[in-house]
């Protein structure tokens, strides 16, 4: 059997990392009988930097897929990568300084893919080096063929039952990567704006002020509105007024979506400034004027059509002011959306694209987001309010490359959309043909294979049933998936999504349980970010101080759902910990040699022992509430003070004379203890577990069963009686340090005033406060109705 050597190692770490990996320890066992517990692991974006939010997302399943394995269950740990869109190609632009419209297609594809691999070696090697218990026989990335059959296969059965479509509608639009995003890709900045006052001639006599911050968009102004309720304004509803420089006359209406308190009372609506204008345009009728091209230049604009919007703003408001139009503007701030991947400011144009009609499915997802449990609970909230908030459907066509290929191609006479068989799938009409020779509609022969391709979150919301071997061989012990672990952030992407996809396909909600991390916040308590200089890297964090040290951060952090701020100071401490429990196993090493029996105990093993059932007790129910921060806590509590500062002590003139009933103590509670701690320190667990006990017990220690509560080893009048000496205990070791005394130097007698009922268990515990508190003689005296805990020791050299 391997020794132990002083420290515990890196290299140690990195023996146990390939021990794991060799054997096959954390395989799904498919043929398996016990029963299963299906972790539906989010595929994370390769961006090379495995950071600290992706560390805490991955504890939290590591922690519950160490603990469920121990508890009995066959787990399933998957691991994917989510390598498509626009995600990889805006890194990717930024790594070539090209476009994705510079570069022939093939050869920005394996751009893609280049870029994709080599940012995926580095993450897997983190995963490995922080010891995640991943089934790594489960890799994939979206991109591999059996998975874009799937998400192609998802996209024809979806299109069979009427829920995806082509059609030409508004579309949230970034110009900068030239793409359809959905609303879920949509996130909110504030920023300073300028609130223009402008004048606007009434068709016949007068005039009114409309108060605009898009001033460019005036050419696409197609209505002015009012709030019926406002009385500034009744009498100018159903009248027309001309817009100032482009002389298009416009009707004013009638809404109560107009807020009166709003600038002026009066606003303009353009296709398209905003949602609500698209709202307005299709309640009314309004005609649509396309104001903007695919990168963002006015168009239709006469002098100003090919200006960028900052641009054309500017120019506007000159001409606005030269002609008088222009009255006044002022500062405000206002909620501005950009891309959620180059964070540019979106804009809204009509354009044809491919849609699932998630907007038929509002109510049956907030059905089944109930039914779900959330941790914490109130998450569930976000996820509802988001579909019931729905009033687009999803746009899923992008107009990118690196992405799964919309199966469907175009006669190029009639237009006629052609789908692909299923027997072709994977299929990329780019470059693959059409299952039929000549148009069914036309009998024309020329077609045009579909360019666009879909969301990248069209091909991670079917993981689920991906994980489950849909199509060819679903395993429906799979799925649904038990658990479906991600951060608060991506609820209106991720979660949402996965539910409403497999609601489409199969009926049935995809998970059981949603666990829900927090964001990971610097030291100084604000969100990590670089610009903020409070960002840490995991690799940084791993390059000084142990993997188990880090984890127990993560788990003593806080609690699911909440934000943790990352401590240099808690690593610190978790590496003390993991010096602390190595250092025990060392000096159990020294006096156990095999595994012992179970001999008559000692009123103070029974302490001991009983203390350790209310421990696993509380451990369990802990990990079974998903509360890892108290579980870490009271592992670490027992160990440092129970086991380490006290039993330890009043044991060692025991084991020093090979006393064989405190071996099977000392080898129950470390093997034990070891395998709790597994779940959150599972490299100094798995090298103490090798070398002590391994060679009779399991190959590995996650292998192992969960500690059941003994009731044999319960002993409550024994807890009182450990607990007697322990304070005796204590109290002799203060006394001496107040004397400045060695804890060793030998005390002559003490004499203890108490009860009758606490002397007869302090009798029970005379030998160990004897010998650990290095006391020649225990006398009693009389004391009436003295509490335990006021219980009074005269000390005498």
């Amino acid at each position: 059997m391997q020794g132990f050597e002083k420290r515990f190692s890196r290299e140690e770490e990195k023996r146990i990392r390939d021990f794991w990996f060799s054997k096959n320890i954390f395989k799904f066992d498919k043929q398996s009988s016990k029963p299963v517990f299906v972790i539906d692991t989010p595929p994370p974006y390769p961006s090379g930097d495995f950071h600290m939010g992706n560390f805490l997302n991955w504890c939290y399943i590591d922690f519950i897929a160490r603990y469920k394995r121990l508890l009995g269950y066959n787990v399933f740990f998957p691991q994917g990568w989510d390598v498509h869109g626009l995600p990889t190609e805006v890194k990717v632009e930024q790594a070539t300084g090209k476009k994705c419209s510079e570069v022939e297609r093939k050869e920005w594809v394996k751009l893609c893919e280049e870029w994709t691999e080599k940012h995926i070696k580095a993450m897997k090697e983190a995963m490995l080096n922080f010891g995640f218990s991943i089934d790594w026989s489960t890799e994939y990335r979206t991109s591999d063929k059996s998975y874009l059959k799937a998400v192609q296969l998802s996209f024809l059965e979806l299109r069979e039952k009427g829920l995806v479509y082509r059609g030409k509608h508004p579309v949230n639009w970034c110009p900068r990567c030239e793409t359809a995003i959905a609303d879920a890709e949509v996130e909110y900045i504030t920023r300073k704006t300028r609130l223009n006052f402008i004048k606007f001639p009434l068709v016949e006599e007068g005039e009114i002020v409309v108060a605009t911050t898009r001033p460019e968009l005036l050419h696409a102004c197609v209505a002015i509105a009012v709030n019926p309720e406002d009385e500034r304004y009744k009498e100018i509803i159903g009248r027309y007024a001309k817009v100032p420089l482009f002389g298009q006359e416009v009707e004013i209406i009638a809404s109560e979506s107009v807020d009166p308190e709003f600038g002026t009372g009066i606003v303009m609506i353009c296709t398209f400034g905003d949602k609500q204008d698209v709202e307005w345009v299709f309640k009314h009728g309004l005609p649509i004027i396309e104001s903007l091209t695919e990168d963002g230049k006015l168009k239709n604009a006469r002098e100003f059509s090919g200006l960028s919007v900052e641009e054309a703003r500017e120019k506007i408001m000159e001409k606005l002011r030269e002609k008088g139009y222009l009255l006044e503007h002022k500062e405000i701030e206002q909620n501005v959306g950009v891309c959620w991947r180059c964070k540019t400011p979106i804009e809204i144009l009509n354009k044809e694209q491919w849609f699932v009609a998630v907007t038929r499915l509002k109510n049956k997802v907030v059905e089944e987001t109930k039914k779900v449990k959330w941790i914490p609970s109130h998450y569930a909230l976000r996820q509802i309010n988001w579909a019931e908030s729905m009033t687009w459907d999803w746009v899923i066509s992008r107009q990118k490359v690196y992405g799964t290929p919309i199966p469907v191609w175009y006669c190029k006479k009639c237009g006629n959309i052609i789908f692909a068989s299923r027997e072709q799938l994977p299929v990329d009409p780019v470059y693959d043909s059409p299952p039929v020779e000549a148009c069914p509609k036309c009998g024309a022969r020329g077609f045009e294979g579909e360019k666009d391709t879909m969301d990248t979150w069209m091909d991670s919301s079917i993981t689920i049933a991906f994980h489950a071997g849909w199509p060819e061989n679903f395993n429906h012990s799979l799925f649904p998936a038990d658990l479906q672990p991600n951060g608060a952030d991506i609820i209106r992407t991720w979660d949402y999504y996965l539910m409403v996809r497999h609601l489409m396909l199969f009926g049935k909600a995809p998970y059981k349980q949603v666990l829900i991390n927090g964001l990971v916040l610097g030291e100084d308590g604000r969100k990590m970010s670089k610009s903020l200089g409070n960002f840490v890297t995991s690799k940084e964090v791993y390059e000084k101080y142990p993997a188990d040290a880090i984890r127990y951060w993560a788990a003593a952090g806080g609690a699911p759902g909440s934000d943790v701020p990352f401590s240099w100071k808690e690593v610190e401490h978790g590496a003390k910990l993991v010096t602390k429990l190595w250092n025990i196993a060392r000096f159990c090493s020294l006096h156990i040699k095999e595994k012992p029996a179970e001999k008559d105990l000692h009123i103070i093993d029974k302490w001991i022992l009983t203390k350790f059932q209310e421990l696993k007790r509380e451990v369990k129910q802990a990990m079974d509430g998903y509360k890892f921060n108290q579980a870490i806590i009271a592992l670490e509590k027992f160990l440092w003070h129970e086991l380490a500062d006290n039993y330890l002590e009043m044991i060692k003139h025991r084991i020093y004379s090979n006393d064989e009933s405190v071996k099977f103590v000392l080898y129950t509670l470390l093997k034990e203890l070891c395998i709790m701690l597994s779940c959150f320190m599972p490299f100094v667990t798995e090298a103490i577990y090798q070398r002590l006990f391994a060679k009779q017990e399991k190959e590995s220690i996650a292998l192992e069963s969960w500690p059941e509560f003994e009731e044999r080893f319960f002993d409550i009048k024994a807890k009182q009686a450990g607990e007697l000496a322990k304070n005796i205990i204590s109290a002799l070791r203060q006394w001496k340090s107040r004397h400045k005394l060695s804890l060793k130097e030998e005390i002559g007698k003490i004499v203890i005033e108490c009860d009758k009922e606490t002397e007869e268990l302090v009798k029970k515990v005379e030998d160990v406060i004897k010998g650990a508190a290095h006391v020649k003689q225990i006398e009693f005296g009389e004391a009436e109705e003295i509490e335990v805990e006021r219980m009074k020791i005269d000390v005498m050299k």
